[in-house]
């Protein structure tokens, strides 16, 4: 045994450690290859170009779900598949506001995939320390996964019964009101950079961000609220943070690649909504049934939110299918 093997072999939040360096290698090495070989320059992306960069991080998710079955075993990876599904439909409605957040600061789409791999980094940090803090109740006090339970079938009736703005307006935002009040904050971008040094209203010079700051900051506040519904979510599937933790990660870096080609179509999944909306009952009433049935079995699980959310796809599809021609004679 190597004097290395003990740190290796040594349990953290209940996994060994080599499996979660093997996790963040990837990750990272995903993301270096997307940045500083792909994008290098900042250009605008296509959608030809958006699916394949979708694609091959989605093969990268679904690999590491096998290996993960193979790791794990079998209980273990049809959790995270469904976990992976459910972090990815709940993030169609980030897109929404992610493509309302670069068309209201009048971002370019050449700069708007540096303001989203940037993101990513603050999205690995920020589900890390949710994550982390949601094992920790969990471990504590078991009866919080009730509450998870609960918040998850409130969130699902409501968002079964509530009527999405397709127009709101960001300028009377709270978060960005604050913002723009207490940041200073140039009227123009500067090309793609964060920060830039200008002269105030004295004549000193000092820093400025740009508008391409402020919207990093305004995805990442974003990102925050969706995690409190997709975190409970995966802790209603599974306990294990590895898990959680790794389909969220997974998940996320697909989202944010096809993001410039969801944009432009995200109309055309307007029924995925109520889908979604199904599996948070779904899930959040599978807790309760724990305590009555004994546990659910994770491939009924994995089939009911897969079946749920092809069912929203392809219903989305066909109800807007005289958008898709509409769109097509343009």
């Amino acid at each position: 045994m190597t004097a290395l093997e003990p740190f290796f072999l040594a349990e953290f939040l209940g996994t060994a450690t080599w499996l979660w360096l093997v996790f963040i290698s990837i990750v990272m090495g995903l993301l270096v290859f997307d940045l500083g070989g792909l994008h290098r320059e900042q250009r605008e992306i296509g959608v030809r170009e958006s699916l394949l960069l979708s694609a091959g991080y989605i093969t990268a998710g679904l690999l590491f779900g096998l290996w993960v079955w193979q790791v794990k075993g079998g209980d273990a990876g049809m959790d995270f598949y469904t976990g992976f599904l459910i972090e990815k439909s709940l993030s169609m409605d980030n897109v929404f506001l992610m493509a309302m957040i670069f068309s209201f600061l009048s971002i370019p789409r050449r700069y708007q995939h540096e303001v989203l791999f940037w993101g990513i980094l603050g999205v690995i940090v920020l589900r890390a320390i949710m994550i982390g803090l949601g094992a920790a109740l969990i471990a504590e006090f078991s009866w919080i996964l009730y509450v998870f339970g609960i918040f998850l079938l409130l969130t699902g009736v409501k968002m079964l019964f509530s009527k999405v703005d397709a127009h709101p307006n960001l300028s009377d935002n709270l978060l960005v009101k604050f913002l723009r009040k207490h940041m200073r904050v140039t009227e123009q971008l500067h090309e793609g950079r964060f920060f830039v040094r200008q002269y105030d209203a004295s004549g000193k010079s000092v820093v400025w961000a740009t508008p391409l700051f402020l919207a990093l900051v305004l995805i990442e506040c974003a990102d925050l609220v969706f995690a409190l519904d997709s975190v409970p979510a995966i802790f209603a599937i599974t306990q294990d943070p590895f898990i959680v933790y790794t389909s969220n990660i997974f998940a996320i870096l697909g989202l944010r690649a096809l993001y410039f080609a969801l944009a432009a179509m995200i109309h055309r999944f307007a029924y995925l909504k109520y889908a979604l909306a199904l599996v948070l009952v779904f899930i959040g009433g599978k807790i309760f049934l724990v305590g009555i049935i004994g546990k659910i079995p994770a491939v009924i699980s994995l089939s009911v939110t897969l079946g749920l959310l092809l069912g929203g796809v392809l219903l989305s599809l066909w109800k807007t299918r005289d958008q898709a021609s509409a769109g097509s004679h343009e």
